[in-house]
């Protein structure tokens, strides 16, 4: 038994880290597959030095050392109980780049997208393309042999790897790379492990009956996607071993072995070229998969660059996510699939043939109903879409889950509708609806059964689902994983799928690489079995949670964390856009991600033994650099909205411990500035002194916001306002009203200019600040009042309109969960709208006259709030910026500000806030020119844009405003 002071030392005599706190562990003890194992530790080394220091402790201690980069693994190839060996935050560097000879040397730690980013001005990439591109990793990729979308073009991964630096289970290094055959007898005579390996190789290949038996059971050679234990396989192209080739590459062999014989350092790939770059993408309707299966032999004969499926249940789940909504533009009716053709030359009139040539060969044999062409930026919607449906199948609700196990199966082409026929037949008589998506064009499906693994009938079916498919990829001498690996889910089957002197063979070789044994354990050989260690435990009561919040949408907050299926979305880097998750990106830490705030508040909703299941330590830990951007609400393919999840662990662990002075002071941040702005000349000098700023836990760097002379009520009360046909009302929000009261008396000089009644009641704050402090009893208060209000004056005809989005879109959001009165809160979120939405639907109904604005030029550029992007979206400021003729309007591809609220102004997060702004933001502000005017709708981003780069942004009212002629 390892006890903490051994672990001690060995964090002690690393350059990285070894963290074995309980929340570490939770963290690590999941990927994205149904498995769960507390590993022992999570170490992050630096160096190589460490990594030896790591493999000697494994051996001396009898453990296993777990190497992991994203953790995006769906088989469970990143679980386990030894040490989780996370190379994500340290080994990122690429080490050696030859333009000339195409090939990059690298760390295992490179996100693939990034080095095509890298790679781009070259004109050159890898070509292995996962669904996780955004922040998979190279070593996760060369680990699991991945493929993706672009396979049948050019490759996997395994045809990309040239050489493979690594530290072996002695401590001693190796370098495996393309060498002769003479080359590789010699290395069989050295009396080192390294040496002991080739021997080992050769002495188990030269056999014939070995390489009868490798050629007789493992998978067709014409399925590029096989990934079923160890490439044995790829020696027997050796001229050594009966094949052609006088060169031999270990390299290609580690590649697909799962971390299971040597740990990577560094690895060389071989590039390609840019593809062409004028595509078209055929989406061709189909009224049945079968068809559309039949139908990908024909289009494969049509030089593909792509070919991907999307079956109704993929499509289905796209209706209701925010993000995927939108990219669904090119369907028509109800199509059972959809088979994405992308063809590509280098002048867009070849590529109109092609793409007609393709279409005519589908009617010609009457397949699909419907087929159309997709050009340009709109191709990269149509792949998001098909992309995100990995995530998406974990945005059902409930309990029932399409469950990862067989969605791996990969068959040569002309077996695929054959095979699909006998496989649904498997389904039908276990009464499944399976899912199915993905490579078509590769003979691979990601087919996947739908099971509530919580329950033990269920698990039984899982393994009866996964053996009888097995079975019949046997049948059709295919590969039971195509390309997300063997893992824990598949390894168990490696003996059926390539008989047992194959599987004794692969034994003798993992013993010659690893004979202690140390390196992830339980995966490809002496497997763990696949219907243990399941991330839930199997018929155990559901814990009643009882929460402030209406959760009922998701059947309660322990199934809305549940949600999360691990696929680490969150992970994305500043260069994949968007905004999840921005405290992630400052830190690169996994415990800020969404992943790591669901999975830990799920672990311990689940398995807490205390009263108060919300009240620990951990949790208040994991949930710390969450900003509640609300960027997951849309960007997390299930939604599993953390903002929310944080309001509530706040209230409750606050309620068992009590609120804190700074909590209290920013929650009630508009009742105590109705008594500053009472004499807001002094308030604003005292608020900004250092002392001051000490005593509220304020940054010293920070410029405390400083209180209008007049607020916008006490203006509104004195304020004559001009009757009209076309009323609103205009919510009147705590920072609208005692910050940025001039915004507010733009607004309505600007409606009542354009012919708007403005209508303006005395209403409560929004609750914004109580719910992001945790405050819940009281924002549940305020919203009451405040629906009790509006509920019977808010219609189509008299909406609600705010200027702060974070306030207003309180009424769309939180208000739901909230609100006693839920009926009538949905009816007024129905008509509740940002100040740019309302202008927007206006300017589209033809009610602003355009006439009424300046002709003069002008240049603008846009950051979009957090809230507004979540839940709203920045489409409305481009529209209505737009409104004076002459104005430039480009929305800028920013994410989170960093400020968020009162989170950017405490001290302890401060660094952090200024981080979150450099990564995205405050580097285009500081690029536009001096004459560009910067537009920024939250009051929050407005103030950390001026902190950052002492630019003064604007609201969007105040410049259309300021353009009235």
């Amino acid at each position: 038994m390892i006890d903490n002071s051994t672990l001690e030392t060995l964090h002690n005599s690393l350059s990285g880290d070894v963290l074995f706190d309980s929340l570490h562990k939770t963290l690590y003890a999941t990927d994205a597959s149904v498995y769960r194992k507390i590993p022992l530790a999570v170490a992050f080394p630096k160096d190589e030095k460490d990594i030896k220091v790591l493999i000697d402790f494994a051996t001396k201690n009898n453990i296993t050392l777990i190497p992991r980069t994203a953790g995006t693994s769906l088989a469970g190839q990143c679980v386990g109980d030894g040490i989780v060996v996370d190379v994500s935050i340290h080994f990122t560097n690429v080490l050696e780049f030859d333009e000339q000879a195409k090939t990059i040397t690298l760390q295992p730690g490179v996100v693939r997208d990034e080095l095509n980013i890298f790679l781009k001005p070259f004109g050159l990439f890898f070509g292995p393309n996962t669904s996780t591109s955004n922040r998979c990793m190279i070593g996760g990729m060369v680990g699991n042999n991945s493929s993706g979308s672009t396979s049948i073009k050019y490759g996997v991964t395994r045809d990309k790897v040239v050489a493979i630096d690594t530290i072996l289970s002695d401590g001693s290094k190796a370098t495996f790379k393309e060498i002769t055959s003479e080359e590789f007898i010699q290395k069989t005579k050295e009396n080192s492990l390294e040496g002991k390996i080739y021997k080992s190789i050769f002495e188990e290949l030269s056999s014939k009956k070995h390489q009868q038996e490798i050629k007789e059971q493992f998978p067709k050679e014409t399925i590029h996607r096989r990934n079923t234990g160890y490439a044995v396989d790829e020696f027997l192209k050796s001229d050594l071993f009966g094949g052609n080739s006088p060169t031999i590459n270990v390299a290609k062999f580690l590649s697909g072995s799962e971390g299971t014989l040597a740990f990577s350092t560094s690895i060389t790939l071989q590039l390609n070229n840019l593809p062409p770059q004028k595509s078209i993408m055929v989406c061709s309707h189909f009224a049945s998969i079968n068809e559309s299966l039949i139908a990908t032999v024909t289009a494969m004969k049509h030089n593909l660059y792509n070919c991907e499926l999307m079956d109704k249940t993929i499509l289905d789940c796209t209706k209701s996510n925010r993000e995927q909504a939108k990219n669904r533009f090119f369907l028509q009716g109800d199509p059972a699939a959809i088979l994405m053709l992308e063809v590509s030359s280098n002048s867009i009139e070849e590529t109109e043939v092609l793409a007609n040539n393709l279409i005519a060969d589908l009617e010609k044999n009457n397949f699909g109903y419907h087929h159309p062409k997709v050009y340009g930026e709109d191709i990269a919607k149509v792949h998001y879409l098909r992309k995100a449906g990995l995530g998406l199948l974990g945005n059902m609700i409930g309990d029932m889950k399409a469950v990862a196990c067989i969605e791996d199966t990969a068959v040569a082409l002309e077996d695929l509708p054959s095979y699909i026929i006998e496989f649904t037949k498997i389904m039908d008589k276990y009464q499944q609806n399976a899912v199915y998506y993905a490579h078509a064009g590769a003979g691979e499906l990601h087919l996947r059964p739908i099971l509530n693994l919580k329950k033990s009938e269920d698990v039984v079916l899982f393994r009866k689902i996964t053996t009888e498919t097995a079975e019949l990829v046997k049948k059709y001498k295919g590969s039971f994983s195509g390309e997300h690996g063997d893992g824990i889910v598949r390894a168990e089957f490696i003996p059926l799928m390539i008989g047992e002197e194959n599987y004794q063979l692969l034994r003798r070789i993992k013993k010659a690489f690893d004979p202690h044994n140390i390196f992830n354990q339980g995966k490809i050989t002496d497997a763990f079995l696949m219907d243990k260690s399941l991330r839930y435990e199997i018929d155990r009561k559901e814990p009643e949670i009882k929460t402030i919040q209406d959760f009922s949408e998701s059947e309660g907050i322990l199934k809305l964390a549940e949600k999360c299926n691990g696929s680490g979305d969150c992970r994305k880097t500043v260069s994949a856009g968007g905004t999840m998750c921005p405290s992630y990106r400052a830190t690169k830490n996994e415990k800020d991600t969404t992943r790591a705030r669901a999975n830990t508040l799920r672990e311990f909703l689940t398995n807490s033994e205390e009263t108060n299941k919300f009240n620990h330590q951990e949790l208040k830990e994991v949930f710390d650099l969450c900003l509640s951007c609300k960027a997951c609400a849309s960007e997390c393919p299930s939604n599993v909205d953390v903002a929310s999840l944080k309001a509530e662990f706040l209230y409750q662990y606050q309620e068992t411990n009590g609120y804190s002075f700074r909590s209290n002071l920013f929650a009630n941040n508009a009742k105590y500035n109705r008594l500053g702005s009472k004499f807001p000349t002094i308030t604003n000098f005292l608020t900004n002194t250092k002392f001051a700023k000490k005593i509220m836990g304020v940054a010293t760097e920070r410029s405390v916001p400083k209180l209008a002379k007049q607020t916008l009520e006490n203006w509104l009360k004195k304020h004559q306002f001009i009757p009209s046909k076309k009323a609103v009302y205009l919510f009147n929000d705590e920072f609208t009203n005692f910050y940025d009261a001039e915004i507010g008396k733009d607004a309505v000089i600007l409606l009542e200019r354009l012919g708007y009644e403005i209508k303006s009641i005395s209403h409560d704050e929004s609750g914004r600040s109580h719910i992001s402090k945790g405050f819940l009893k009281e924002a549940k208060e305020i919203c009451n009042k405040n629906i009790t209000i509006f509920k019977d004056l808010i219609s189509d005809e008299t909406p609600l309109i705010g200027i702060e989005p974070s306030a207003i879109l309180t009424f769309r959001d939180e208000y739901i969960r909230l609100a006693d009165d839920k009926k009538s809160a949905e009816k007024i979120a129905e008509n509740t709208f940002t100040f740019e939405e309302f202008l927007a639907k206006e300017l589209e109904k033809e009610n602003i006259n355009k006439s009424f604005f300046t002709k003069k030029p002008k240049t603008l550029k846009v950051h979009g709030h957090c809230h507004q992007k979540a839940l709203s979206g920045t489409h409305s400021s481009f529209q209505i910026l737009n409104i004076p003729e002459n104005y430039t309007v480009t929305i800028l591809n920013t994410g989170c500000c960093g400020m968020a609220g009162s989170f950017g102004y405490e001290k302890e997060h401060y660094k952090v806030s200024m981080q979150i702004g450099e990564d995205t933001l405050f580097s285009k502000i500081r690029n536009c020119n001096t004459d560009t005017e910067i537009a920024a709708a939250g009051t929050s981003c407005r103030h950390q844009i001026f902190d950052g780069t002492k630019r003064i942004a604007k609201h969007p009212i105040t410049i259309l405003k300021e353009a009235l002629s």
